[in-house]
This record gives C-alpha cells, sequence and structure tokens, in this order.
C-alpha cells in the first residue's frame, strides 16, 4: 500500500485481471471463506469489509479479502477507516465466462 499524497487515501494492489493468471482465480474460489464472501458480493453493490460474519477472526477475514483482491476478483475502496469491497463481476464475465456462473451455481 502507498500513500499518494493526500490524507486518508491508500492505494491498495488492484491487478488487472488480465494480467492474473487463471490458476490464481481458481485458487481464490478453492477456499470455503473466500466463497462465501463472493457469494454474498454477487448480490450487488459494495460491503463493508467489517459485515461480513464468517465466524473467523478479522485478521483471518482481512486475509481472504487481499487473496480476492490480489486474484482480481475484487475491487476495495478506502474511506477514512473503513474499507468496501465489490465484485468485479462484469471483468470476471468478460475474460472468464460462465466461471463465476458455475462457482456460484455449486451446491453450498
Amino acid at each position: 500500500m502507498s500513500n499518494i499524497g493526500y490524507p486518508g487515501h491508500m492505494e491498495l494492489h488492484e491487478p488487472e485481471l488480465r494480467e492474473v493468471p487463471v490458476t490464481a482465480v481458481l485458487a481464490a474460489l478453492a477456499d470455503d471463506a473466500r466463497l462465501q464472501i463472493v457469494r454474498t458480493l454477487s448480490e450487488g453493490g459494495e460491503h463493508a469489509c467489517g459485515t461480513f460474519e464468517l465466524g473467523i477472526t478479522k485478521a483471518t477475514r482481512s486475509h481472504h479479502l487481499k487473496v480476492l483482491r490480489e486474484a482480481g476478483l475484487t475491487r476495495t475502496r478506502v474511506a477514512g477507516t473503513s474499507r468496501y469491497v465489490r465484485l468485479r463481476r462484469e471483468e470476471l464475465d468478460r475474460l472468464y465466462p460462465g466461471l463465476l456462473a458455475a462457482v456460484l451455481a455449486a451446491p453450498r
């Protein structure tokens, strides 16, 4: 993360999805907690990072959100001390047609 010159703004590493190997995307989706986050995000909109009730510690939740972000699955917006995350659904569907739909349709 780097400060880009004005208070309260942090830049998070969010790769271009086309630069992420499909194996990294699949690995990110292969974890139950991360899949639960993606299922929630697939309902649309932004969600505050602290609102995901996964039965895990805050540090573990942060780790899972970082893995999803670095795999190109999510975007994170920093607003003061809060972070809001959303699914990069359109980009994912364009680059990997049907992937998210198949993963989300799988039995829980």
